[in-house]
């Protein structure tokens, strides 16, 4: 084993062995080289102020070189701001005003340890380097049954892990936290989960509210009180699109510091927050109870991201950073967030109308991009091949009964009329049946 991994996991296993225990084996081995291309490199952009001879990158007239036909369109932007590498963690500046955003929005964090957000690839990328440090083969990943299709392909067919799934809602149309008990108890021969937590849910727009909240943390101590070691992730992909009455900050901050045998890992991004999915810049980050604990999880995810990707895009980095320092943000953010409030609103008051009763029932949802039609009468994939093929319709089938729409995409007078042509999609599929 390379010394800098070893002395990782030694500082692990002094400060917290239960945080040791819940890296892979790969998690175990990784590790960030200090004495390779990226470090001298660092050390002489700081001290090598005759000539620079380190990274391969090319310099012209003392900025980076660059074509005018490019640099025409991004003439705001000074040319070492984006055209230059970035850091394998990132940015530096825009981690800590990512740190500052989290601080501000995360009032249950207050008084307790977390570090400084790193840099991914968007949250897709985030969510593998938590699969690569903590996914085993064989080692349970949690989620519900209502989730996003990437996590099986993240978690387990990269990594071997085994998915354990329990129904989203129980029968108070609620968050199903004895599901997530239950599922998180079973566990205890293994002696490890990993926990994902999604909110705004995908596909069903849900998001528990206080007590829920209470429910899930409690279930997720109890587990760590049982003896499992427990990697509580919340992927907190469309957050702050909290439309209701539900939790408006994220479980990461109530599960920071919960029990020494929980390490919670918040992955998050700009991608949906900030309405730039093409730039994909997302972050890592991690609660624990000490910096020399927190110092080595970054070195060993900056070693993920060293392995991998190398580093993030510096000119997406450099949009980001300069939207989250402009007085105008937060102005033209609430903008943003009320047209998608209204957008959801106006689907819901639609549903609950009652047109459409006896077709379908739909899941409970309070934020986020989309929401989960339960069909009925007809199957769901059925329904939206014929959506598509007869009236250009575009949804998203899920099982048996359920369709996922993205009122995220649809102009609110325009969802009316989304609606009324579903239905009549259904009413086809029926006819086509019974003829």
């Amino acid at each position: 084993m390379n010394p800098l991994a070893k002395q990782a996991n030694d500082t692990l296993e002094r400060e917290n062995k239960h945080i040791l225990d819940m890296l892979s084996n790969l998690g175990k081995q990784i590790y960030f080289p200090k004495e390779g291309i990226l470090s001298q490199s660092a050390e002489a952009k700081t001290k090598a102020k005759t000539y620079n001879a380190t990274i391969g990158i090319a310099i012209e007239n003392g900025q980076p070189m660059h074509l005018k036909v490019i640099q025409d369109t991004l003439s705001a932007y000074a040319p070492k701001d984006i055209y230059e590498y970035a850091p394998p963690a990132g940015k530096p500046e825009l981690r800590a005003a990512w740190r500052n955003k989290i601080v501000a929005e995360t009032p249950s964090l207050a008084g307790k340890k977390f570090g400084n957000p790193v840099v991914t690839n968007a949250l897709t990328h985030g969510l593998s380097i938590v699969a690569d440090l903590f996914a085993g083969e064989g080692d349970a990943v949690i989620y519900p049954d209502k989730n996003w299709e990437n996590y099986e392909l993240t978690f387990g067919i990269r990594r071997g892990a085994v998915t354990v799934n329990f129904p989203l809602y129980n029968e108070s149309g609620t968050f199903n936290a004895t599901g997530l008990r239950d599922a998180i108890l079973a566990q205890k021969d293994k002696g490890k989960a990993i926990v994902v937590l999604n909110f705004p849910n995908n596909p069903t727009g849900y998001t528990p509210g206080a007590e829920e909240g209470k429910q899930i943390v409690a279930a997720i101590k109890e587990g760590a009180e049982a003896g499992i070691n427990i990697v509580a992730v919340t992927d907190d992909a469309y957050y702050g699109l909290f439309f209701e009455d539900s939790l408006h900050e994220s479980l990461f901050g109530a599960l920071a510091d919960v029990h020494p045998r929980v390490l919670a890992v918040k992955v998050d991004g700009a991608t949906k927050e900030e309405y730039v999915w093409g730039f994909r810049v997302g972050f890592i980050t991690y609660a624990a109870s000490n910096d020399a604990i927190l110092a080595a999880l970054e070195q060993k995810t900056m070693g993920i991201i060293r392995a991998t990707i190398s580093s993030g895009p510096h000119p997406s980095q450099t949009f980001v950073l300069k939207a989250l320092q402009s007085p105008e943000f937060e102005a033209q953010k609430k903008e943003k967030y009320d047209i998608m409030k209204g957008r959801a609103n106006r689907v819901k008051s639609l549903l609950d109308s009652g047109k459409f009763d006896g077709v379908w029932e739909y899941y409970p949802f309070n934020s986020g991009y989309f929401m989960c039609l339960k069909l009925l009468t007809v199957n769901a994939e059925t329904l939206r091949v014929h959506l598509l093929d007869k009236y250009g319709v575009g949804t998203i089938a899920l099982g048996e009964t359920d369709l996922r729409v993205a009122f995220s995409c649809i102009e609110e007078k325009d969802i009316e009329d989304l609606f009324q042509t579903i239905h009549s999609g259904v009413k086809d599929v029926e006819k086509a049946v019974v003829g």
